[in-house]
């Protein structure tokens, strides 16, 4: 299936509230999935005869947060986060990236971590990416079977991937440079 036949086909399946757009002229094609339907989304690409995408290649979080005026006036779109998922059918070698918008914080309290469902019961290594995108850029995955940290210390404060990080000068009385 192409790119654009994928597209419909989801759209058809899931509807306009669920497959809220596509960009079919990105360097990497992306289809936008409501974050409530991921999981559901997920598991019907994996499942469907006609797409069996059994491969999550990766998963990562990303900030949207330009902090830089001429970066902003250049590329400019809302403030959030978004999960991205990298996926391809072994068995039809085609592939497929989704992205699921998400608010920088949980209904607008700086400090509380956005909510996404977690799709680690349908690719497995999606445990991993998750618990990274976690860490790294503070999304939560409801539902994971172990989202702890996995690359910072159990006790850092704050996620180090995110726009507006301020790196501590000091950790357990080590200076940090």
């Amino acid at each position: 299936m192409t790119f654009a036949e994928i597209s419909s086909y989801l759209t058809d399946k899931f509807g306009a509230d669920v497959i809220l757009k596509s960009n079919s002229d990105a360097i990497d094609p992306w289809i936008e999935v409501a974050a409530d339907s991921v999981a559901r989304v997920a598991a019907f690409l994996k499942a469907d005869s006609q797409l069996k995408f059994d491969s999550l290649c990766n998963l990562c979080g990303v900030d949207y947060l330009e902090t830089d005026d001429k970066l902003a006036a250049k590329f400019p779109y809302d403030v959030h986060l978004e999960v991205v998922y990298h996926l391809l059918s072994l068995t039809y070698r085609h592939k497929l990236t989704l992205k699921v918008p998400l608010p920088r914080w949980k209904n607008n309290e700086v400090g509380q971590l956005p909510d996404c469902p977690t799709v680690s019961h349908i690719w497995a290594i999606a445990d991993w990416h998750e618990r990274e995108a976690f860490d790294l850029v503070g999304i939560n995955f409801v539902g994971h079977p172990n989202q702890v940290r996995i690359l910072c210390a159990d006790d850092w404060v704050g996620h180090p991937l995110r726009k507006d990080y301020v790196f501590p000068e000091e950790y357990h009385g080590v200076r940090n440079i």
